[in-house]
C-alpha cells in the first residue's frame, strides 16, 4: 500500500491551520495538483459547484473529505491524488458536525483503472485501526511517511 508514499514522493501534500469556509479549503487542497498542471481551476470549480448542488458528498468518514468531480472531468490531465491536513475542522454543514473535515484527499482521474486502484488503496489505508487518528496528528511529510511505514507492514 503505497498511497501515502506516492503522495510524499510527488510532494502532493499541504498542511494548513484552517479556512474561513469550505470553498477555500477545497481550493487549497487542490493546490498541489494545480501547481503541477495536473488539474486546472475548472476542475476545482466543478467540485465546488457539485458540493453546492449535492451537499457534502465528498465527506467519506468523520474528519475525512475526498474532493473529486467526475472521471475525465474538464480540466483534468492526469490521474493523481493529493493530501491536505488542517488543524481546525472545515465545516461543510453547520448543523451536522459529522460533516466536518480535517483530512482532504483530492482525486483527479483520466485513467479509470489507476483511479480505482488509488481509491482502493486509500480506503484500505483509512480502514486500518488508528490510521485516521495518526493522520490527524501529522504535522509534516515525515509524519506521513511514519504512518505509511506503520500501516504498510
Amino acid at each position: 500500500m503505497e498511497i501515502l508514499k506516492d503522495i510524499v514522493d510527488s510532494k502532493h501534500y499541504i498542511f494548513c491551520e484552517g479556512f474561513s469556509d469550505w470553498t477555500e479549503a477545497i481550493k487549497a487542497a487542490a493546490a498541489p495538483l494545480l501547481a503541477e498542471g495536473i488539474i486546472e481551476n475548472t476542475y476545482v470549480d466543478a467540485i465546488i459547484e457539485n458540493v453546492k448542488e449535492y451537499g457534502p458528498y465528498i465527506i467519506i468518514a468523520p474528519e475525512v473529505a475526498m474532493p473529486h468531480s467526475t472521471l475525465g472531468g474538464a480540466g483534468v490531465h492526469d490521474t493523481c491524488i493529493s493530501f491536505m491536513k488542517t488543524e481546525k475542522p472545515v465545516v461543510f454543514d453547520p448543523n451536522d458536525p459529522t460533516k466536518n473535515a480535517r483530512l482532504f484527499f483530492t482525486l483527479a482521474a483520466t485513467d479509470n483503472e489507476k483511479h480505482l486502484s488509488n481509491m482502493v488503496a486509500l480506503a484500505e489505508f483509512l480502514l486500518k485501526e488508528g490510521a485516521i487518528e495518526d493522520l490527524l496528528k501529522a504535522k509534516n511529510a515525515d509524519d506521513l511517511m511514519k504512518a505509511h511505514c506503520k500501516y504498510s507492514e
